[in-house]
């Protein structure tokens, strides 16, 4: 090999190595997204195998704003930080709650969510956070919610689910007395269960849950573009939009939106 091409491959070789995520993403013409396809409606799988919701349609407008094709992944919950840190996915949009500990490990962006932490239980038997303190509660695998519910009900009897459904079946069939998770994501298992009369969502919230697009960090670059995209959906009505497509009050979870992306 002359000495000239050698010095044309390493100087390529360096570039690459040099070339950021937002880069990479525009010089492959697709943004890989991890979603979850099992909290309808920020994510589902249709009938035909693609998924949609609330979390994907986000997804789909930072790829237009890229000008890059969306593939979307469907992420188990307890796997959404390392996909994002092992390169798996290029950004996360997976009902993803923003916390100190979690902003360590990725990098978050503007809340395009915001939702409150609540209990699924019999009508009346949890009038209280206090109440639920010797409670057999189930929380989801690889969320704020288990995290929270170790810490604030320590002598309770935390029951480990991988997903909402087989929760919620549970807690129907007497074995658990209760389930926390995001609002949102309990309004329609309720409205499903046979013998939905006899059960209720709490009127307090356990916490206040913030969801943010994530990805690798360092890659400021690829943030200021999400970012920007986001306050640029929220302005031009795009958010609100999206929101009433999924939550609004002709839908299967309705939901008032309380509000404001960057406010």
């Amino acid at each position: 090999m002359n000495k000239f091409l050698l010095a044309i491959l390493c100087a390529f070789s360096s570039l690459l190595s040099h070339a950021d995520l937002l880069d990479t993403i525009k010089a492959r013409g697709t943004l890989v997204a991890g979603v979850r396809a099992d909290i309808p409606p920020f994510g589902q799988r249709n009938k035909n195998g693609t998924i949609s919701g609330y979390d994907v349609d986000f997804a789909g407008a930072i790829a237009r704003k890229l000008g890059v094709k969306l593939v979307v992944q469907d992420l188990d919950p307890n796997e959404r930080i390392s996909s994002v840190k092992t390169g798996k996915i290029d950004v996360l949009v997976a009902t993803f709650t923003k916390t100190a500990e979690r902003e360590r490990e990725v990098n978050c962006s503007y809340g395009y969510f915001v939702a409150a932490q609540k209990v699924l239980a019999g009508k009346g038997k949890f009038p209280s956070p206090e109440s639920l303190a010797n409670a057999s509660i189930g929380a989801m695998r690889g969320t704020t919610g288990l995290d929270l519910v170790r810490k604030q009900y320590p002598k309770a009897t935390v029951v480990v689910f991988d997903d909402i459904p087989e929760a919620v079946r549970s807690l129907e069939n007497g074995k658990i007395d209760a389930v926390v998770d995001d609002e949102p994501a309990l309004v329609r298992p309720l409205s499903k269960m046979t013998n939905k009369a006899q059960f209720e969502l709490s009127n307090y919230a356990n916490a206040i849950e913030v969801y943010a697009l994530a990805i690798k960090l360092g890659e400021k670059r690829f943030m200021d573009l999400i970012n920007e995209a986001l306050l640029e959906m929220e302005n031009n009505g795009e958010a609100e939009r999206i929101f009433n497509q999924w939550f609004g009050p002709q839908t299967l979870t309705p939901f008032p939106r309380t509000f404001r992306i960057g406010g």
